[in-house]
């Protein structure tokens, strides 16, 4: 949803999103887009967005709410403008490393400054594509957003050149958003290089659609927030998803893996994925290229006979929370152990798990997590900060109830 919104900015012309999601971070993404010249109007289960193309009059200031991809993706599309433009945002967020901006936007003609590496974000451009070398170590979601940069600048016989790039799935989306939107998309050379030739993709056409029909793209369903429901399924069955997309590039896509490889009952057919209760076993899943699933799988995991491996955990660190901390702390509350050795997190499955007074951390995917554990935990679960689900999933302990659970949202709405 995220990426369809700068895509429909720097394309010129009016854009129909259907099935657009209602999270925080997607709605952080509309305010964003409208802030630089963007026309957005909700249609029932669409959104059109009009833009005539990256456009804003003076001085801007962007507030991406809580959203680390609309940071690290606007910063540097905002860039392209020829005019101040800060960039803000809350909770988490505000404490995120911003030193990647200050490496590399100067190279392309962009004055930048940040607060100790931090927000607030003050940029001066405009950005003039060049040939660079980024580390893409830390996250991809700073690629993503020179990709964007780059595609909005018309940037033509210029590669970006990356080290180490992680999670490269995500990039893969990327890619696969810009070539749908018809944006200039570049060639990509085993990760390692991503070259702009001289002539941009066309533009999608709807030959049977007169000139004013505005382009149509459908946005997927979600795999990072449908497999904490896939491992509910596994834990408190039956369930069954509809509306995912199996041969999505989403790297979360990889859940189905997982639960290969914990023994976990599902079947998919032309009606989607259905999960049934299952007797977990111990499992081992690298997760470097897809973090987002730490937090199911370690819900998953507790319920195992004996030790499950989680490896790639120093993705954890940058998250809403210090993720392998935040579940070692929290799980344990619920009597399930968690050691955190090298790169991985060794889930000490004992196929009980007590009901327990935890906390989000104001982390919606620890939240989701614990929500998840405690459909099979025996005795009540309180979770503290359970609102921070609506950063990604806000129906999410609503959809939870329809498994039977019985679910209580006194402070849900403060």
């Amino acid at each position: 949803m995220q990426r369809a919104c700068a895509a429909a900015l720097i394309r010129q012309g009016c854009t129909r999103l259907v099935n657009p999601g209602q999270a925080a971070d997607d709605h952080a993404a509309l305010s964003v887009i409208q802030a630089l010249g963007a026309t957005v109007q909700q249609q029932g289960n669409e959104v059109m967005i009009c833009s005539n193309g990256l456009h804003a009059v003076g001085p801007v200031k962007v507030d991406c709410g809580e959203s680390g991809l609309s940071i690290r993706m606007f910063t540097p599309l905002v860039a392209c403008l020829s005019h101040p433009v800060t960039l803000t945002g809350s909770g988490s967020l505000v404490n995120r490393p911003m030193h990647f901006f200050e490496e590399v936007l100067p190279s392309l003609g962009v004055a930048v400054c940040t607060t100790d590496g931090k927000l607030p974000i003050g940029i001066q451009g405009p950005l003039r594509p060049t040939t660079i070398r980024v580390d893409g170590r830390l996250s991809s979601q700073f690629l993503t957003g020179l990709l964007f940069a780059y595609a909005a600048a018309d940037a033509r016989y210029v590669t970006i050149y990356v080290e180490g790039l992680v999670s490269k799935p995500y990039i893969d989306l990327t890619l696969s958003v810009l070539r749908s939107f018809g944006c200039p998309c570049p060639e990509n050379r085993d990760y390692r290089a991503f070259y702009f030739t001289s002539t941009p993709a066309p533009l999608p056409i709807d030959r049977s659609s007169s000139a004013s029909t505005p382009f149509t793209y459908t946005i997927e369903s979600d795999w990072s927030s449908a497999s904490f429901l896939l491992v509910a399924g596994a834990l408190a069955g039956s369930l069954q998803l509809q509306g995912l997309d199996l041969q999505s590039v989403q790297s979360d896509r990889a859940i189905l893996q997982a639960l290969d490889a914990a023994g976990v009952q599902y079947a998919i057919d032309a009606k989607g994925i259905s999960v049934h209760r299952s007797e977990i076993k111990p499992f081992a899943f690298d997760a470097t290229d897809c973090p987002d699933l730490f937090p199911p799988l370690v819900a998953l995991a507790a319920f195992a006979e004996g030790d499950s491996v989680l490896k790639g955990a120093h993705r954890l660190a940058h998250k809403e929370s210090d993720r392998a901390t935040t579940l070692q702390q929290e799980f344990a509350k619920m009597s399930v152990p968690i050691q955190i050795e090298n790169d991985a997190l060794i889930v000490k499955g004992r196929g009980l798990v007590q009901g327990a007074s935890v906390s989000s951390c104001n982390d919606h995917r620890i939240a989701m997590a614990l929500g998840v554990a405690a459909l099979r935990a025996s005795g009540p679960t309180v979770i503290t900060g359970a609102a921070a689900v609506k950063k990604s999933y806000p129906t999410f302990f609503t959809d939870l109830s329809m498994l039977g659970a019985s679910v209580s949202l006194p402070d849900f709405n403060e």
